[in-house]
């Protein structure tokens, strides 16, 4: 009896061990090119990079950013259609992978290109709007209609500046401030955000950029000391010391060779877990990742730029483990996967990939 039952102990253990190395992945897509259904759910093994497809969202128009609730039971999209733009919540299942739309809301700002959330609120980015959208979180996870929608208005000397375009929102470590950068105005903005307000955002200062860079993406320091923001046109990357909602600029590196001749296009940028490591894609004629290690002091030094192996590496992210890194290319159809050094930072190919139509976003949830 005593046998029987370490028995089944051991194997409770096994379980829940191999439970723990698989995650969901989700990719979101552009539907609008003809090769994609919607948004794809993949189980991922962390130790082996195996992927597994479980399910396919459908009737979703360019689910191009996604965002997961904290207990990864509802999930959030953008729906980047021109005037149609919205937001959409789905029911989402963990274990399975399977989901079912809730509602959508008009982001009354087009094509909004990133969303957020946290719990409370969901918070997008309409690129074409230059506009910021919040809406409310009812207990059965649908979407509030609108409750707060933020214009930005300027342009930059770039042909592609002819306006605002709001490219992230994103909040600070301590959800204090909603950070969002603007492209088209080489700003960054930053708001006191309070989520059980009508109107969640107050503008709280913003912070100008090199005239032409189109700020893109930032992401946050473990820690929360340190932000890191890429800018599209130039590929440089910014580092800053941040506090209380303010930044402040330490030190600007590039991200292509001094020569380098072409489109750069950056993209996406993310730092480890373990605040080590920071990456950064370009796209244009570059198609590369670049690493950087993060100093005392939070300054970087370049570690190596390989090539993601794709074109159009608009988005990457680091799976639960931090041994893999993952880029979705929107030219080429499919998500490369790189195996990462933990203690160097490093990036190989795994020579695994996940074929899927255009996909623009990975992200992993439990």
């Amino acid at each position: 009896m005593f046998r029987k039952l370490l028995l089944i102990a051991s194997l409770s253990a096994s379980s829940l061990f191999a439970l723990a190395q698989n995650h969901k992945l989700i990719v979101g897509t552009y539907t609008n090119k003809g090769n994609s259904e919607g948004i794809y759910v993949y189980d991922f093994d962390s130790k082996t990079a195996a992927t597994k497809q479980l399910n396919v969202i459908k009737n979703v128009s360019n689910p191009s950013y996604l965002a997961l609730s904290k207990n990864n039971d509802f999930l959030y999209s953008v729906y980047e259609d021109g005037t149609n733009s919205a937001a959409s919540a789905f029911k989402f299942n963990a274990l399975t992978g399977a989901a079912s739309f809730l509602n959508k809301e008009a982001t009354n700002g087009q094509n909004p290109c990133f969303i957020l959330t946290d719990g409370k609120n969901v918070i997008t980015a309409n690129y074409s709007g230059g506009s910021i959208s919040i809406f409310g979180i009812k207990p059965d996870g649908s979407l509030s209609s609108i409750k707060q929608n933020i214009q930005h208005t300027g342009k930059g000397p770039d042909r592609r500046q002819e306006k605002a375009h709001v490219h992230q929102v994103l909040f600070s470590p301590d959800k204090k401030y909603v950070i969002s950068n603007d492209l088209g105005e080489d700003k960054v903005y930053i708001y006191h955000y309070d989520a059980n307000a009508e109107q969640p955002l107050k503008f709280k200062s913003s912070v100008k950029t090199n005239s032409g860079s189109g700020p893109r993406h930032l992401t946050f320091s473990p820690d929360g000391k340190y932000a890191y923001l890429a800018h599209e046109f130039n590929g440089k990357i910014s580092a800053f010391s941040y506090k209380d909602g303010s930044l402040t600029l330490l030190q600007e590196v590039e991200t292509v060779a001094k020569d380098f001749k072409g489109n750069i296009d950056a993209a996406d940028i993310h730092i480890s877990a373990d605040g080590k490591f920071l990456y950064e894609s370009n796209r244009g004629d570059a198609n590369n990742i670049s690493v950087f290690a993060v100093q005392k002091g939070g300054k970087l030094k370049s570690v190596e730029t390989v090539s993601t192996l794709g074109k159009g590496p608009r988005n990457f992210s680091i799976d639960p483990s931090g041994n893999f890194l993952l880029v979705a290319h929107q030219y080429t159809n499919d998500v490369v996967i790189f195996n990462r050094n933990t203690k160097t930072g490093k990036l190989t190919d795994s020579s695994k990939r996940i074929n899927v139509g255009t996909p623009v976003c990975v992200i992993f949830g439990k």
